[in-house]
């Protein structure tokens, strides 16, 4: 049947054909922080039994709470308990395992200063124990990640102590570091740098 307008013209329908946007998986993981990536990581670990590690949680006392209604509670006021040590930790291999996690926009170098005093202690005394500890940095405009072992960042951070750079520049990165390639699953591998932590 002809639908035809009221001046006698044919209805003719207008047919859009929707184009499908094409993902571009080069990008797919831009939005992801470092710490995605590692919890991302850590669940493939526990899932194929390779190692359990998490993140720890930040240790807060809430102080005040607003309740707009029975399902939903907002924290209005909160502070921190004691200062959080490092970032995850775990077993692997019958070892304890425990590691900062940082990331920088620089290109050029790591600032010292994202590091706190508190943390390499707590790795000093982790590694004093004989625990497995380090520092993992990713260079997010670079996209390039660097586990650098705590004997290592103890003494770029005793060379910063003593007067000395503020930072580690990449190429200190790239001879006493060890480079994580990204992959596929998991994206960042890092338990495979471990084994050449000597573990």
């Amino acid at each position: 049947m002809a639908i035809h307008y009221p001046n006698g013209k044919a209805y003719v329908p207008v047919i859009q054909v929707k184009k499908e946007k094409k993902k571009d998986y080069s990008f797919s993981n831009r939005g992801k922080t470092l710490e995605d990536e590692i919890s991302d990581a850590n669940e493939y670990y526990i899932a194929q039994d390779i190692a359990v590690v998490h993140k720890k949680p930040i240790p807060i006392q809430v102080v005040k709470v607003d309740y707009p209604s029975r399902s939903s509670a907002v924290i209005k006021e909160a502070y921190y308990r004691t200062p959080s040590t490092t970032d995850f930790n775990g077993v692997y291999k019958g070892r304890y395992i425990d590691f900062e996690a940082k990331e920088t926009e620089n290109r050029t170098a790591f600032p010292l200063k994202n590091i706190h005093l508190h943390q390499v202690e707590h790795m000093r005394k982790v590694s004093k124990q004989q625990g497995i500890t380090f520092l993992l940095v990713r260079f997010s405009a670079l996209d390039r990640y660097f586990c650098l072992p705590f004997e290592q960042l103890s003494l770029f951070w005793d060379r910063m102590l003593t007067g000395g750079r503020k930072s580690i520049a990449i190429s200190e990165m790239e001879s006493h570091a060890i480079e994580i390639t990204p992959r596929y699953a998991p994206r960042i591998d890092y338990i495979k740098i471990v084994n050449d932590l000597n573990v």
